[in-house]
């Protein structure tokens, strides 16, 4: 008998074990993985409607993006976002239909109080019987900025965005993308109006959930020849050598009886023999596509996954990466029209102004950074964000050289007029081909300034030529809009 009595007594004791291991596991190891189950959302969200969530706070640390308000309703909290779409592509929402986005979605922890790294105040607020209140993220977003260029991209009859960046620091200054929406519609405690607000977003063929600034991918057209330059400079090309025969206004395609032509059936300028430099400024195709020619597929890819095309850029909310394509499926016509930006290319503006910044930077492409601190209820530090190279795609020298080339596009050549007077601007325009039924281009532009010592990147497009339709070239209709932008960053 007292055998058996053992035998019991140690099969509840592993029991006991057991159940005293799964409920550990359950409460501390898997806990953040079930909280943050698809399957828990609406729970959760609702659930959190009764936290005082967490500000999303501008860099000066005092305008605020998102915060929650005490109701008497239902819930305890609204999230609310003061200036409406202003900010909705750096916030998200915090919807009570649909998941979070967005730094909404990215910081939830902290936010919402759940974060281990604010377990001391939050003990503090248990113990005091307070209720928990969320950590303030303070982004890296220029009030100002960030209103000029959501202003200006509203122009674009179509859509477009904007991303402004320091390039030394990888900080971004303004992110804008036309359309966007109203968070405060999503998370509006009223389930019936969000409900048909977040299918309303989620049919519209614009997609406003989605950014033009970062999730999205378009053609970026002549500003890709940046990343051809980069490719002919590493490979040893002497800018300024007129080494490249000028075909006039179309390059014969090898393979192929098509051709590769200027803008306009226009002839680049410089005689029978032109320059690196001179191709970059008058934005010649013809000659870019003899350049990529040569360099052939391989380097442009190479070149192109150096700026972080085809990777993993790491970043506080999502980012859809540049795309080149598999060097191994171009034939030379594709790799002609890759080399100009055409073909399969995609990009969006934060992928070109992180381009631009690694030019300007000195070769260094700094990783983007939207956040810069995350305070405790009281206060206090809990994360800080220090700059951080992603890479150095490019060598000094060669930035050097392309800084040059781009400061020519401005001051002769196709930006010509869009300078800012007393301050040297480099730039490069674009305009991208896309579809096959004869849609207007895309208008593209990428500028940093002043020189030498560049505070800011600017990277536009503007989609479907804007108001100018089939007439539209990067400089008359994306130019004045990072003009814009640049002008109230250095002017204030």
């Amino acid at each position: 008998m007292d055998k058996q009595i053992r035998r019991l007594g140690y099969a509840l004791v592993a029991l006991f074990l057991l159940l005293f291991v799964q409920v550990n596991y359950l409460q501390v190891f898997a806990a953040d993985r079930i909280a943050n189950n698809p399957a828990n959302t609406t729970r959760l969200l609702i659930q959190a409607a009764d936290i005082d969530r967490g500000n999303i706070l501008a860099r000066d640390g005092s305008t605020i993006l998102a915060e929650s308000v005490p109701t008497r309703g239902e819930f305890k909290y609204l999230r609310k976002y003061p200036e409406g779409p202003l900010y909705a592509d750096v916030t998200g929402a915090y919807p009570l239909v649909g998941a979070p986005t967005n730094l909404e979605a990215s910081y939830n922890d902290l936010l919402s109080g759940r974060a281990t790294d604010l377990l001391p105040s939050t003990l503090v607020d248990q113990i005091l019987g307070r209720p928990r209140k969320g950590a303030t993220v303070v982004t890296t977003i220029d009030p100002n900025l960030q209103q000029v260029a959501a202003q200006e991209i509203d122009k674009a009859r179509f859509g477009g965005a904007v991303v402004a960046m320091d390039p030394s620091t990888g900080e971004i200054l303004a992110m804008a993308s036309n359309p966007t929406y109203d968070p405060n519609e999503l998370a509006s405690h009223d389930i019936k109006s969000a409900t048909a607000s977040y299918n309303r977003l989620t049919k519209d063929p614009k997609h406003p959930l989605l950014s033009n600034a970062n999730d999205q991918l378009y053609p970026p057209g002549s500003t890709f020849k940046l990343v051809t330059a980069s490719a002919a400079l590493e490979d040893g090309v002497d800018p300024n050598a007129a080494i490249w025969n000028n075909p006039g206004s179309s390059l014969p395609l090898p393979q192929t009886t098509h051709t590769l032509s200027n803008f306009g059936g226009e002839v680049c300028p410089g005689g029978s023999k032109v320059s690196l430099s001179d191709a970059l400024t008058y934005s010649c195709n013809t000659i870019f596509g003899e350049v990529g020619l040569q360099l052939g597929p391989n380097k442009l890819a190479d070149q192109a996954k150096a700026y972080g095309f085809d990777g993993h850029v790491p970043f506080n909310i999502g980012f859809s990466e540049g795309q080149f394509p598999d060097p191994g499926t171009l034939d030379p016509p594709q790799t002609a029209f890759s080399a100009i930006g055409q073909g399969s290319v995609l990009a969006n503006p934060l992928q070109m102004a992180l381009v631009g910044s690694a030019i300007a930077n000195g070769g260094v492409e700094m990783r983007p950074q939207l956040v810069s601190e995350v305070r405790d209820s009281r206060g206090t530090l809990v994360q800080s964000f220090h700059p951080e190279a992603y890479g150095k795609p490019i060598s000094s020298q060669t930035a050097g050289e392309l800084t040059t080339m781009m400061e020519s596009v401005v001051n002769h050549g196709t930006a010509q007029g869009l300078g800012i007077p007393g301050i040297q601007l480099a730039a490069k325009t674009g305009t991208a081909q896309h579809g096959t039924g004869g849609e207007p281009p895309h208008a593209w532009f990428v500028a940093f300034g002043p020189n030498p010592n560049p505070q800011i990147v600017v990277a536009v497009l503007v989609l479907d030529g804007g108001n100018l339709g089939s007439d539209a070239t990067g400089a008359a209709v994306a130019g004045p809009v990072a003009q814009a932008v640049i002008e109230a960053a250095l002017h204030g």
